[in-house]
């Protein structure tokens, strides 16, 4: 008798846990898959503090989940804390978006931090994207040993 219990009860837990992992797979990737992609953190040419090299100076972030995730209060910063807070802003399902140290006009695919020094380290720094309330999404790390880009 507590065989037959059994052998009818595996059914409806196996779809229990078939349903409890739909159901928390769901809300992570609605939360995210945004990851920090490719930093270019040391500008082409001669660092003159130019506006055109102060925007060659970019972090990309994608968004690799299946739907649109907000950024807005989200947070990229570097190791000495320099830290550009996202506005009220998309990155849609699949997109990327750059994020320059320069000034310019932003756009879904590019923002500026409207900066006037350069922020990311060529020796060697660290990326970070958290979301609104500290809890860390991504980074990317960088030393000398790596040429003026890095994909993350």
């Amino acid at each position: 008798m507590l065989t037959l219990r059994i052998r009818a009860a595996l059914p409806a837990l196996a779809g229990a846990a078939l349903l409890t992992g739909t159901v928390l797979s769901t809300p992570a990737e609605a939360a995210g898959g945004v990851t920090i992609h490719h930093v270019y953190f040391d500008s082409p040419g001669s660092d003159t503090r130019s506006n055109a090299s102060l925007n060659g100076e970019w972090v990309q972030i994608r968004n690799t989940g299946r739907s649109a995730v907000s950024l807005r209060g989200w947070v990229l910063k570097d190791v000495s804390n320099h830290r550009y807070a996202f506005p009220n802003v998309t990155i849609g399902a699949g997109k990327y978006m750059k994020i320059h140290t320069g000034s310019g006009r932003d756009t879904t695919s590019d923002k500026y931090q409207n900066r006037r020094a350069y922020v990311w380290n060529n020796t060697s720094d660290t990326a970070t994207l958290t979301k609104a309330n500290g809890a860390k999404v991504d980074s990317c790390s960088w030393t000398t040993r790596d040429p003026s880009d890095k994909w993350c």
